[in-house]
């Protein structure tokens, strides 16, 4: 459910203070727990480090963002992936070009 329009979009008071200290330009990462924090048209041209769960990750924000949340641009689970028979014969065939790839440039 979206937030109410008389509200306005939540932005958090500690992101704000962060983003008054520092200059558009500077290569800063501002580092941040806040994943439901809407971005704003003053968060443009800035890079953050939106916690996942582990660690920060680097999400430099443009002009397509604005009106999303920092949580959208930081994944929280990391894909392993598919398993069974398929997946192995993918894996092998992957391998043993891999493989052959190796020779070929050994021999030249």
């Amino acid at each position: 459910m979206s937030r109410s329009l008389k509200k306005g979009p939540y932005v958090d008071e500690r992101v704000l203070r962060k983003l008054k200290n520092l200059k558009p330009g500077d290569k800063a990462i501002i580092k941040t727990w806040a994943r439901s924090c809407a971005i704003s048209p003053e968060m443009i041209g800035f890079t953050f480090g939106v916690h996942n769960g582990k660690e920060h990750v680097p999400v430099h924000i443009t002009e397509d963002m604005v009106g999303h949340r920092l949580g959208e641009f930081s994944s929280t689970t990391k894909f392993g992936r598919h398993g069974g028979r398929m997946q192995k014969d993918i894996e092998t065939k992957e391998a043993g070009k891999e493989t052959q790839s190796i020779k070929i440039e050994q021999k030249e």
